[in-house]
């Protein structure tokens, strides 16, 4: 089904919730769903998983109380988290049920919308699968339609980027990464989904998970300092509340604005966007920072990976990295201006192919010398494990959020 587009209190709308505009369909999605499944089975490799996992979960659905194969598959991810659920049910009134609950064993980027091709970002806002593909250099992955109308309309105009996925094999650039063992699982309910008619299988990428009062604490933090994003952050937790409340997905439209909006139904949908379009945005004061003179990249453009099979190792692991994050924090504490008590401050850095970190450049947050100091700092980390692609050790680039503060 397309997309409707309508013209509402004098804004172009583009309304999302269940009706999607499909991207260009590849080979396999192009066959008929009432034959999806049988495609599958016709890819030796997907035959075989679907012979040695089906039977394990058809055993786990019954014992949680559900039918297999489940109609419709709702997928929600949320980035701070680390984590993607899968709800299941078999009719359209019927509310959804948790079916299980998967570890993202890999993050690259912080909060907030991917905006740009290469900044590393894992989306965050409402999409589907649009593409099974099992060939992937990540063992099996689940395209997603990035970018969406909302992306379209706020990311770069000219390189948005693209080719999200959920995939395996626990490495990322930007990507949504579980084991090999979960893909299989959630390839194979996708694919019966499918096979059944869900067409748009809904993936929700949320920025924290909202029940979680660690993780709001955590955005509130964040916030703090990025004030801009608060206006995303509150229309995703909407979504949130309502998917919480009711167990049903929300009517979800964007506004003339790029701005998503929820609502119970269509009607209601529409009642909220044209609140919010009559309302006069509000104006943020945002602070000037003073760059100095961009740093000359170490590493040929061209020779950073765009994609590896394993991401670099700080000293001593994830835990120790945190350590460090955590040290130069408190460090700068000192630097912040007068009347500040935190800040978040965002971090590329480039780790060379033996380990090195030969580049670090503050992109967002801070003032001169506290950028300064932090750069000296990551310059002056010790050798990484360097990260791997195809058996070789290659340079790669990436960012990093510190906050800033005392607890």
């Amino acid at each position: 089904m397309h997309a409707k587009r309508r013209i509402f209190a004098g804004f172009h709308v583009v309304i999302l919730g269940l009706l999607f505009a499909p991207s260009p369909a590849s080979a396999q999605n192009s066959v008929s769903a009432i034959h999806f499944i049988d495609y599958q089975r016709s890819i030796p490799r997907i035959s075989d998983m679907l012979n040695r996992k089906e039977d394990t979960l058809v055993k786990q659905f019954h014992e949680k109380g559900l039918v297999w194969p489940a109609r419709y598959v709702y997928i929600r991810s949320f980035k701070y988290d680390s984590q993607l659920e899968v709800w299941v049910k078999n009719s359209k009134e019927e509310k959804y049920k948790l079916f299980k609950s998967y570890k993202v064993c890999a993050l690259a980027g912080t909060l907030g919308p991917k905006r740009m091709a290469g900044d590393y970002q894992v989306p965050e806002g409402f999409y589907y699968i649009n593409e099974f593909n099992p060939k992937s250099e990540y063992h099996l992955s689940l395209g997603l339609n990035y970018p969406n109308a909302s992306d379209r309309m706020l990311s770069d105009s000219t390189q948005p980027g693209g080719d999200i996925y959920i995939h395996g094999s626990c490495v990322t650039t930007g990507c949504i990464p579980i084991t090999d063992a979960q893909i299989e699982e959630l390839y194979i309910l996708a694919a019966h989904a499918k096979d059944m008619g869900e067409d748009f299988i809904p993936v929700h990428i949320f920025p924290v998970n909202f029940s979680n009062l660690r993780s709001v604490e955590y955005l509130n933090k964040y916030l703090q300092t990025f004030s801009d994003y608060g206006t995303f952050a509150n229309s995703m937790k909407d979504a949130f509340n309502y998917f919480e409340k009711y167990r049903q997905i929300p009517f979800i439209m964007v506004n003339g604005h790029g701005e998503y909006v929820t609502g119970a139904s269509s009607s209601e949908a529409k009642v909220k966007l044209g609140m919010a379009l009559e309302e006069e945005p509000g104006k943020t004061q945002k602070k000037i920072v003073h760059r100095r003179p961009e740093q000359p990249l170490p590493v040929k453009e061209e020779d950073l990976a765009k994609s590896v099979d394993k991401l670099p190792l700080y000293p001593g692991g994830s835990d120790m990295f945190q350590d460090f994050l955590n040290k130069v924090g408190k460090d700068a504490v000192k630097d912040l201006d007068e009347g500040q008590t935190k800040a978040f401050i965002m971090v590329q850095y480039i780790i060379d192919s033996v380990g090195k970190p030969v580049y670090a450049r503050v992109i967002r947050g801070g003032n001169d010398t506290m950028n300064e100091k932090i750069e000296n700092e990551f310059l002056n980390m010790p050798p990484w494990a360097p990260a791997v692609h195809l058996g070789r050790h290659v340079a790669i680039e990436l960012k990093q959020t510190v906050m800033i503060g005392t607890d």
